[in-house]
């Protein structure tokens, strides 16, 4: 049966092909279930031409558009330029679509049909945390739905896991869905990870790393992001490897595309050969040239700090330590300090002091090269220790958000026991609201104020994570950003150094980190950009060039961020307490409804 299934799904793009010409729209019924992989249903959305472009198709080229839905422009297509000096490059990473919020709030977003909506598609891996297969089907187009090749990496090892239990009665509805189940070594250890990799008909492969559940809660009314790789082309050379040839000894550039596939490789060696070596041999033969990022993940595992060169992979803390080595940041005008901005959905249990957090985790995230700053030919000055925030929303966020308390289900943190009290003690002066509405009177912001810049996405809670570091307190440059699964916690991000200099990471993560330099020299047209910069951009994925000072008009790229959050941000007030998913709250939230412990 697998072979019959392999040879209908390539022989999809011609009979697609020969129903557009036979001018056949006429359709049995709505949906395209085949019970005999042999036979290829009549299909049903064939308005558009789906015609398999060349082998060497511009890996540039935009992603299918679903009709109906509004597409993001991917950060590889600039947008033109009235300004000449001035290149402005669309967010590399995107917010998803909230179904309750207008459009007007929903430019420039991605939905799960944009991503998963292609029939080009002809193998689906998915690797995440919590699954919903025939939500996960719906989502693929109905004329291949049967015929994609759809593997779902979960981690509930555990045979009587209900979730485990649900996937595999699931599974038995779509003979063309396997379940592989991830290496999970540690008793506190989550598969955790949130990734797409998709392989079509065209000889092009993508990779999509997101923060979303595959659940549709999580792709309804939760703030998200996503971060969409071009499309990669074949090598030219593909397919003529020896089988038994050994990986490639190229490490690349923290950064460049060698490094994130090397990296990405790694990663999916970690599953182990019979999980994910199809896979791994599969992406070896894909140019992955055009990706501008760099893959930071976790896996079950222990490591020494220090002990690994160059060549070797890290996860974790450590990980995202080498890949924040190599960027260098912007000089801090003097008096002012650089400001790095956690923002989670979760807050695990960090210790009832912040040795961990403080000596480690900031720590790690202070790091930047020692390289010149960016633009400048002087020898770098001793760089600021920056500061930080950490953003998570209060009950009266949760409250108010447009799902109410249910969306508290997915956010946490624990403040009930002495131990966790102390916690969120020492966590306070770093604690930031999510929605820049909420607050008391004399800490909320003025939305009114022409100094706010707002994110519109106040009322959609959040379960997107992003860390960002910008230049100073105006906030109004970026030095790095990262999305990734990866909330607040020793599992995830690995614990301290052990007496034996060892880090444990419990869980399984992933993420991406870009940064200014990346664009660097991006338009060789006209010689090259002198300057790079990033920027927070909010409502849409380009910048705007109106009013940016742009000094002795030189030429410049500036690459926007979106940002899912209003910015300046706003502080907690003494008074203020994290939302607690195990916490009861009388308070009725906006649709009539009190939370009880014990969740929903």
């Amino acid at each position: 049966m697998s072979h019959r299934r392999e040879s209908s799904a390539d022989a999809l793009p011609r009979a697609k092909r020969q129903k557009v010409q036979e001018g056949t729209g006429d359709s049995r019924n709505g949906s395209s279930q085949a019970n005999n992989y042999g036979h290829i249903p009549e299909l049903v959305s064939l308005e558009r031409s789906i015609s398999p472009p060349p082998v060497s198709r511009n890996p540039k080229a935009p992603v299918y558009k679903p009709r109906g839905v509004t597409r993001v422009t991917l950060p590889e297509a600039p947008a033109e330029v009235k300004n000449g000096n001035i290149k402005p490059v669309p967010s590399p990473i995107h917010l998803t679509r909230i179904r309750d919020l207008p459009n007007s709030s929903n430019v420039d977003t991605i939905s799960l049909k944009d991503i998963l909506g292609d029939p080009m598609i002809k193998e689906c891996w998915q690797f995440n945390y919590t699954f919903d297969i025939d939500f996960l089907m719906s989502h693929l187009d109905q004329d291949v739905r049967d015929l994609v090749l759809v593997k779902v990496v979960h981690g509930s090892w555990k045979k009587e896991d209900p979730h485990r239990l649900s996937l595999e009665e699931a599974a038995e509805r779509y003979p063309n869905v396997q379940l592989i189940t991830a290496y999970m070594p540690e008793p506190f250890g989550t598969h955790h990870s949130k990734m797409m990799i998709l392989i079509r008909h065209d000889n092009s492969a993508q990779v999509v790393i997101h923060t979303a559940n595959m659940i549709s809660f999580d792709w309804t009314n939760m703030t998200q992001a996503a971060w969409l790789s071009p499309l990669l082309p074949l090598l030219p050379n593909h397919g003529l490897n020896e089988p038994n040839q050994p990986p490639s000894s190229e490490t690349g550039e923290v950064g460049s595309g060698t490094r994130f596939k090397r990296d990405l490789l790694a990663y999916l060696r970690a599953y182990g050969k019979g999980k994910t070596g199809k896979l791994v041999k599969e992406l070896e033969n894909y140019d992955f040239s055009e990706i501008r990022a760099a893959l930071v993940a976790s896996t079950p595992f222990k490591q020494k700090v220090g002990s690994s060169g160059n060549s070797d992979v890290l996860w974790g803390w450590p990980g995202l330590e080498r890949v924040l080595s190599s960027i260098a940041c912007e000089t801090t005008p003097n008096g002012d300090y650089p400001r790095v901005v956690v923002q989670v959905s979760s807050i695990a249990s960090l210790g009832q002091s912040n040795k961990w957090l403080s000596e480690t985790f900031f720590n790690a995230l202070s790091t930047a090269s020692s390289a010149s700053p960016l633009g400048s030919p002087s020898p770098p000055p001793s760089l600021q220790k920056p500061k930080f925030s950490v953003i998570f929303p209060t009950a009266d966020e949760i409250r108010r958000s447009l799902d109410g308390y249910h969306s508290g289900g997915a956010i946490h943190t624990k403040i009930q026991t002495a131990a966790q009290a102390k916690q969120v003690a020492y966590m306070k002066p770093y604690l930031c609201h999510w929605a820049s509405d909420s607050g008391n009177a004399s800490s909320r912001v003025d939305k009114l104020s022409p100094d706010v810049r707002q994110a519109g996405r106040n009322r959609a809670a959040p379960h997107i994570k992003t860390y960002v570091r910008f230049v100073d307190s105006s906030m109004s440059r970026i030095d790095w950003a990262m999305v990734t699964s990866a909330n607040l916690s020793t599992q995830a991000w690995g614990a301290a150094p052990n007496a034996s200099g060892e880090v444990r990471i419990c869980s399984w993560e992933i993420g991406v980190v870009v940064w200014p330099e990346l664009w660097k020299g991006q338009d060789t047209s006209s010689g090259g950009s002198t300057k790079v910069n990033m920027v927070p951009v909010f409502k849409q994925d380009t910048p705007s060039i109106e009013g940016f000072d742009n000094g002795e008009n030189e030429k410049r790229t500036l690459v926007g961020f979106r940002m899912p959050y209003d910015l300046p941000l706003v502080p907690y007030a003494k008074s203020s307490i994290p939302w607690c998913a195990t916490s009861s709250y009388a308070e009725p939230d906006w649709k009539g409804m009190t939370h009880n412990t014990g969740g929903f």
